[in-house]
C-alpha cells in the first residue's frame, strides 16, 4: 500500500490521534505557562532565585524522558497521568528562563514612573511589567511547545495519547507492509502540528504586543 493509501484509509484514525496529541501539548503548555510565569513572578528579583529556578527547571531537562516516563508509571499508572506530568515538566523552563530575563530587562525607569503615579506594586507588575516582558516570554512558551510536540511522541510508551501511537505500531511493526508508512504518518503529523502551533503563537503576537514594543 502507498502512503497516501495509508493516509486515505487510515485518516479517520489519524485525525484522532493529532486531535489528541494537539490537545495534551496545549493543556500542558497551559499549566506550564502558569506554573512558569508564577515562579519566575517570584524568583525574578532576586539574584540567586532567579538563578535557582532557572538552574531547577534545566535539570529536569537532563532526564531522558522515557526514563521519566518510566519512573511515573509505577506512581502514578499508564494513560494521561504520566504524560500531562512529564510535559508540564519539561515544557517549564523556556517559560521560567524567559520571564525572569523578560522582567529584569523592564526599564527601571518605567517602573518608577508608574510608581510615581501612584500605581500600587500588583499595578506596576500587571500594567508595566509584565506588557513589556511578555515579548520574551510568549517566545518561551512557543519554544517550550515545539519541544513538547516531540517529546509527547514518547509518551506512547505509557499507552499516553497522540501520534506516538502511529509511531510506536510502526516501530514494533518493522518489516511488515505499512510499517514504514505508520512511521512516516505519525512523523509528518506532528511535524504539521508544530508548524500550525507556531503560527498561532505568530498570530497571538500580532494581537498582543503592541507594535511600539515588536519594533
Amino acid at each position: 500500500m502507498s502512503f497516501w493509501s495509508y493516509l486515505y484509509h487510515r485518516h479517520q484514525q489519524l485525525l484522532t490521534d493529532a486531535f489528541q496529541h494537539a490537545s495534551a501539548v496545549f493543556q500542558c503548555m497551559v499549566i506550564a505557562t502558569v506554573i512558569g510565569i508564577g515562579i519566575g513572578l517570584v524568583s525574578y528579583r532576586s539574584s540567586w532565585g532567579g538563578s535557582l529556578a532557572i538552574t531547577s527547571t534545566a535539570t529536569l531537562l537532563t532526564v531522558p524522558s522515557l526514563a521519566l516516563i518510566g519512573l511515573l508509571i509505577p506512581l502514578v499508572g499508564l494513560g494521561v497521568a504520566p504524560t500531562v506530568i512529564t510535559l508540564t515538566l519539561y515544557g517549564l523552563l523556556p517559560v521560567v528562563r524567559n520571564c525572569i530575563v523578560g522582567l529584569r530587562g523592564v526599564d527601571p525607569a518605567l517602573v518608577d514612573a508608574a510608581k510615581g503615579i501612584g500605581m500600587s506594586r500588583t499595578a506596576q507588575l500587571l500594567k508595566v511589567e509584565l506588557p513589556l516582558a511578555w515579548p520574551p516570554i510568549l517566545t518561551g512558551i512557543r519554544v517550550a511547545t515545539q519541544m513538547l510536540m516531540g517529546i509527547a511522541a514518547i509518551a506512547a510508551y505509557a499507552s499516553g495519547p497522540g501520534l506516538g501511537n502511529e509511531i510506536f505500531r510502526g516501530i514494533a511493526s518493522l518489516g511488515s507492509a505499512n510499517a514504514i508508512n505508520q512511521v512516516l504518518a505519525g512523523t509528518l503529523g506532528i511535524v504539521v502540528l508544530a508548524l500550525l502551533f507556531d503560527a498561532a503563537y505568530v498570530l497571538l503576537g500580532r494581537l498582543t504586543i503592541p507594535r511600539g514594543i515588536r519594533v
